[in-house]
């Protein structure tokens, strides 16, 4: 029998389930990205020139990817260790804490921005005593980046904690009875076999905040050229009937993102490579 048959025979139904798959697809993702592209190609190049280099359009992309990137980067580091912890310690309360963690995906965006604005504001629970050290939080870029970590964290963690978990102590029992030290072991022993996971777990954090729009409008301000995200000046675009200039900043916000991704995930596939196979 040749290789091609005990392949369908082993996939039963694989031309009509790659059908759907394509076909699904192509309705919720490929279809609509097209027709974003394809509305972004009415504009001439000096129209779309003109509607990215506005000064208030830069500093919307400058806000949303610059602080999108560093709270990822904070999740990053956080996320790692509180997956450390969950994963390596038997404490009072852990199940409470893990459950914890899934709680930015439950929670409701705007229910999420109107909580941490209440939380920061100069009256707020942590914004007075802040406000005291002549921090602000609410209603500055500095918010912005708080929501930003808050919805993100939990990407970071639910994408590492099961390679962690894998992961076999004994491992670092050998590093160490082979004389590496803690933070050698960490370096040379963990960090690598959990590196794609982190940078998935990076790009996954990063995509979710720049793209953030219920959390954030509501602790942001939203001043313009000073705490304005780009979700929300393409919503403000749309309002005034501005489609072009609401297209213009999508189509932007899309290949940025993408092409960031796809580095990521590039770095990722490299990081994988270099794992020794068990």
């Amino acid at each position: 029998m040749s290789a091609l048959a005990a392949r369908r025979r082993t996939l039963p139904g694989f031309g009509l389930t790659m059908g759907l798959t394509l076909s699904w697809l192509s309705v919720i993702i490929l279809i609509p990205l097209a027709g974003l592209f394809l509305r972004s190609l009415e504009l001439s190049p000096e129209q779309f020139w003109n509607i990215l280099s506005s000064r208030r359009t830069l500093n919307a992309l400058r806000v949303s990817f610059g602080l999108a990137f560093a709270a990822a980067c904070v999740n990053l580091v956080m996320g790692s260790i509180i997956v450390w912890a969950l994963v390596r310690y038997r404490f009072p309360g852990r199940r409470i804490f893990d459950a914890i963690v899934d709680v930015p995906f439950a929670l409701p965006t705007a229910v999420a921005g109107v909580a941490l604005t209440a939380l920061f504001a100069e009256k707020g629970w942590l914004g007075a005593p802040l406000a005291a050290l002549g921090i602000k939080v609410a209603f500055t870029p500095v918010g912005i980046f708080v929501a930003m970590i808050f919805i993100g964290i939990p990407f970071v963690v639910r994408t590492v904690q099961p390679v962690l978990q894998d992961l076999d102590p004994e491992i670092e029992e050998a590093a160490g009875s082979l004389g590496a030290s803690r933070s050698q072991t960490i370096v040379r022993v963990i960090l690598p076999s959990l590196a794609p996971a982190l940078l998935t777990g990076l790009a996954l954090a990063f995509a979710r905040a720049v793209g953030e729009y219920g959390s954030v409008i509501f602790i942001a301000g939203n001043l313009p050229n000073v705490s304005e995200i780009a979700p929300l000046l393409i919503v403000i675009r749309l309002s005034e009937f501005r489609y072009a200039d609401a297209t213009a900043i999508a189509v932007v916000m899309l290949v940025v993102s993408f092409v960031i991704i796809f580095a990521v995930n590039r770095l990722q596939r490299w990081a994988q490579s270099r794992i020794p196979a068990r």
